[in-house]
């Protein structure tokens, strides 16, 4: 007798495409608005609409690279234990045809995107070689692939200053940074702390308390800078500042108590404190930069 494997339903198959797309981690392109709304343009809607384009523009980017590294890590994550079950093409939901495919309709709207807002498809299309890049080559490079992931957030803010054509502060560039070296270092711990050294081949190189010493150094500069920005270019906003330390708090309380943190999304999403304490921060930048009428 002989084992048939069961073919996946075309719904299994249709919610293979989009869990492969990975929506959920979407939310990270929520920093294509910073500048929206620290430019005080939220009320405009041209402003809005341009800024929504480019936050959709690099959701389609971003799902374009996660589809290259899941096909080109397929093998590797059949062998891990979570991966081969969560990873449509690991576990055999999706074939890689028509992953191919769903790829290159993603790159169709991207074209697009290029039509309508070439600056911005411009500023996508360098975060779209720093992945290919780091798909292939920096992940494996310890401290190089932490800078990567941080780079692609800085990107995301730049990408929504073009889009509004509005100059952004050096501030919120070394703020953003440095926030996202800190979330990279806290999934790098978490990784090493649920998976050992068998997630990633670069964690071999890395060690709790390391990635610990570098987290730290991340979250004390992302508030030493975000502090400094406020205080010399948006004095209104120093009722956030609270906001975002109690932020950086819970995010570690998350990670060390409730062993959250792998999923920097995930954390955000299934802690009501912190996602609270982000709504509050977008509400009170929003209310302390209400442009005045007059």
């Amino acid at each position: 007798m002989h084992d048939t494997v069961m073919a996946p339903s075309p719904l299994a198959q249709l919610l293979g495409l989009i869990k492969l797309m990975r929506p959920k981690q979407w939310v990270k392109n929520g920093f294509v608005l910073a500048p929206l709304v620290f430019s005080g343009a939220f009320l405009d809607p041209d402003a809005v609409s341009h800024s929504l384009l480019a936050a959709m523009l690099f959701c389609v980017a971003s799902s374009a690279t996660y589809i290259i590294n899941d096909t080109h890590d397929i093998e590797r994550d059949r062998l891990h234990p979570k991966k081969s079950k969560t990873r449509p093409l690991a576990a055999g939901i999706v074939s890689i045809p028509a992953a191919l495919i769903l790829l290159a309709s993603l790159y169709a709207v991207l074209v697009w995107g290029w039509l309508t807002a070439p600056k911005v498809v411009t500023v996508i299309v360098v975060y779209l070689v720093l992945n290919l890049a780091y798909t292939f080559v920096l992940k494996h490079q310890p401290v190089v692939d932490i800078f990567t992931i941080a780079i692609g957030f800085v990107l995301r803010v730049y990408a929504g200053a073009m889009a509004l054509n509005v100059p952004v502060s050096s501030w919120m560039f070394i703020t953003t940074l440095c926030l996202a070296l800190y979330l990279a270092a806290v999934k790098r711990r978490q990784e090493l702390n649920q998976s050992g050294t068998e997630g990633r081949k670069v964690l071999e190189r890395y060690s709790v308390s390391l990635v610990d010493r570098y987290a730290e150094m991340s979250a004390t500069g992302a508030l030493l800078f975000y502090s400094m920005f406020v205080m010399s270019a948006k004095p209104e906003l120093a009722i956030t500042v609270p906001l975002v330390l109690f932020g950086l708090f819970r995010y570690w309380f998350v990670v060390e108590a409730l062993d959250g943190g792998e999923s920097p999304t995930d954390a955000l999403l299934a802690d009501w404190q912190l996602l609270l304490t982000v709504v509050l921060w977008v509400a009170t930048c929003s209310w302390a930069l209400w442009p005045v009428q007059g």
